[in-house]
């Protein structure tokens, strides 16, 4: 079990690296609106491959994020039940919703988008708008971002069983790496 809690800890600071980079995202896309605004309505300038920029880090906020908020335990879920059990209930809870919603759905999501991005590249796709980006990179992060949430799924899954067997406090932990982070 401390061999799969070291993996999942591995994992963990995959899913935030990367999440800094979707952080970063966000801000490039407030830049790229920013930008593409004011060269629309200052200077009558407009371009295509701007709009798709800035769907384009739409996308990498989303797919690039999901993991890491998924490790920070920033996804919905609903309260009304999680809140009223005990801890060792939301670890079960947790677990059980692990391995029967979000694994399969991942999996299931990351198999489907990878056909869908293949395509896009071997035919090198590119937007029909005039003056339209690459569509093939923006599609790689479908079945990227899916994988990812798997990775972290399972680093979940691993940390939840853990604390079900007394290994280690999961709150507590989580708690110590966000200190890390600040």
């Amino acid at each position: 079990m401390r061999a799969l809690l070291g993996l999942s800890r591995g994992i963990d600071a995959v899913s935030a690296g990367i999440g800094r980079i979707a952080e970063w995202c966000v801000l490039a896309a407030c830049a790229v609106s920013a930008g593409n605004a004011l060269m629309r309505y200052a200077f009558s300038l407009s371009s295509n491959a701007w709009l798709e920029a800035q769907w384009y880090l739409f996308t990498g906020i989303v797919m690039l994020g999901a993991a890491h908020t998924l490790r920070r335990n920033g996804h919905v879920r609903v309260d009304l039940v999680y809140s009223i059990v005990s801890e060792r209930t939301r670890l079960w809870i947790d677990a059980f919703g692990i391995v029967f919603f979000l694994l399969p759905g991942m999996l299931l999501l990351a198999w489907m988008t990878w056909p869908f991005f293949l395509d896009s590249w071997m035919r090198d796709e590119v937007s029909p708008n005039a003056g339209g980006l690459l569509r093939w990179p923006v599609k790689l992060l479908l079945p990227l971002g899916f994988a990812l949430v798997v990775l972290q799924g399972l680093a979940e899954l691993v940390k939840r069983i853990a604390a079900l067997r007394g290994i280690e406090d999961d709150a507590a932990r989580v708690a110590a790496y966000e200190k890390l982070e600040q």
